[in-house]
């Protein structure tokens, strides 16, 4: 892959997963939204902790679906040999450990950056949306 296909190629896939993660959280927003009445009737430790676990598992089931969308990328482009490889690989730069046990080709190389690119601003941004959220589920339940 030439370097002006490994970017096009690497900012398409990263703004693909960066909608994906966009798309969850808006909509975990709106469903927080409309169970927030239901919850009122529990207890607070509920009321607190219960929005706070619904967003973290969206944020989790986002962040899945990002390193599926990548392992896709790596079986379908021929990279690596199979799911296992491909999910190990994609989780492992996702999440930027990079072991470096699996190490792409030269012609790879700064499409495969892009994927822990994406893991980077998916982990940013959900830190910013667990923050966001924890500050105004305290400052609504811990001060009466």
């Amino acid at each position: 892959m030439t370097l002006l296909h490994q970017i096009l190629w690497g900012s398409f896939y990263l703004g693909l997963c960066f909608l994906i993660e966009i798309g969850l959280l808006t909509w975990c927003v709106q469903v927080l939204r409309r169970l927030d009445e239901s919850w009122q009737n529990r207890s607070r430790i509920l009321r607190t902790a219960g929005p706070i676990a619904f967003s973290l598992g969206v944020i989790v089931a986002a962040h899945t679906v990002q390193v599926w969308i990548w392992a896709v990328v790596w079986v379908l482009g021929d990279v690596l040999p199979g799911w296992n490889s491909a999910l190990y690989f994609s989780l492992v730069t996702f999440t930027t450990l990079g072991y470096g046990d699996i190490v792409l080709g030269e012609g790879l190389r700064i499409f495969g950056a892009f994927a822990s690119v994406t893991g980077l601003l998916a982990f940013g941004l959900s830190t910013a949306f667990l923050v966001a959220l924890m500050t105004r589920m305290f400052e609504e339940h811990l001060n009466p």
